[in-house]
């Protein structure tokens, strides 16, 4: 049995990828690195790697981490900049057993020192949007905050074995130095080989307020179906969040077991992807249903070929 699941359909390709690395006996955390590393390289998709959108000084400041769902291992950057790979050296610094959590210089320097390959992340492309919203600021009253999507993946290998990572550019026009949740350990990410894992996108600056990842895995643990921790986690949350602060942002995690099976939970809508050796890999459109439940469907070829369009739209 192997199975992989991931955040967003920008997760779709770098799935098929790892898939054909599971098939022949891969690693998990071969998988893991694979299929982010697909979407850090792809410049289409603004919230992660080359082409995501940069912070309010027009610096793309990335965030990226990886867990062994065997051993615990976390090796986790934060506001790393001009590495064309982060979660290549979150994965590697999972593998120190101090100092595996570098931020700002300290994460560039080590990626520099260790031979990761340097490259400037900022596109043409997303520049302009950058400077689009800059004018559009100095416009209106529009907030500069947009976009905060995660790529997280989690990934099964016929060992049995686990591992989790997540990749992201953060919130667009964030102030320097801001993090969210994608390199924090039970708030972006969690995994245990023996039960499963889960992975978030969304809002970090709510979505660590939750340590919702954990709760999904802790809930897996005492028995429940994956899909009905994923709703037990997120939803009763959800609702306490806005009861005490009065809003909620966006916020959508996945999970998987240890037997493949799956789940997701959101508060929007949001899409996600899937392959395992029992089902083809597809892509799925999630939103949140009656009674603290979630709608799940698979979308349309009218959706995707509007979702590509979109994407590469001139700015």
């Amino acid at each position: 049995m192997w199975g992989m699941i991931a955040t967003w359909r920008m997760a779709y390709e770098g799935i098929l990828a790892a898939k054909e690395q599971l098939e022949i006996n891969g690693t998990c955390g071969d998988a893991v690195e694979t299929s982010i590393r697909w979407v850090e390289d792809y410049p289409f998709y603004k919230s992660v790697g080359y082409g995501g959108l940069p912070n309010e000084r027009g610096i793309v400041e990335m965030d990226a981490a990886f867990m062994d769902g065997n051993t615990f291992k976390i090796g986790a950057v934060a506001g790393i900049v001009d590495i064309t790979n982060p979660i290549s050296v979150a994965r590697k610094l999972s593998e120190e057993r101090f100092n595996s959590f570098r931020v700002g210089e300290g994460a560039t320097e080590y990626a520099m020192l260790a031979g990761f390959e340097r490259k400037n992340m900022l596109t043409d492309r997303a520049k302009k949007i950058w400077e689009k919203r800059l004018r559009e600021m100095a416009r209106t009253n529009i907030s500069p905050y947009d976009g905060h999507d995660t790529v997280g993946v989690i990934s099964l290998d016929m060992h049995q074995e686990m591992a989790a990572g997540t990749s992201s550019s953060g919130l667009f026009m964030k102030k320097h130095g801001r993090v969210g949740d994608s390199p924090l350990a039970g708030s972006g990410f969690y995994v245990d080989s023996q039960i499963g894992g889960a992975v978030a996108t969304g809002l970090g600056e709510d979505l660590m307020k939750g340590c919702l990842s954990y709760e999904i895995v802790r809930l897996m643990g005492e028995g429940l179906e994956v899909q009905q921790a994923c709703d037990r986690a997120v939803y009763p949350f959800n609702d306490l969040l806005k009861q005490r602060a009065g809003k909620v942002g966006a916020f959508s995690l996945v999970a998987m077991d240890k037997d493949g099976n799956w789940g997701a939970a959101t508060n929007v809508e949001f899409t996600f992807s899937v392959a395992t050796a029992n089902e083809q890999p597809a892509i799925y459109l999630a939103n949140p249903g009656p009674n603290h439940t979630t709608i799940i469907q698979p979308i349309t070829q009218e959706w995707l070929d509007a979702y590509e369009k979109r994407i590469q739209a001139p700015v």
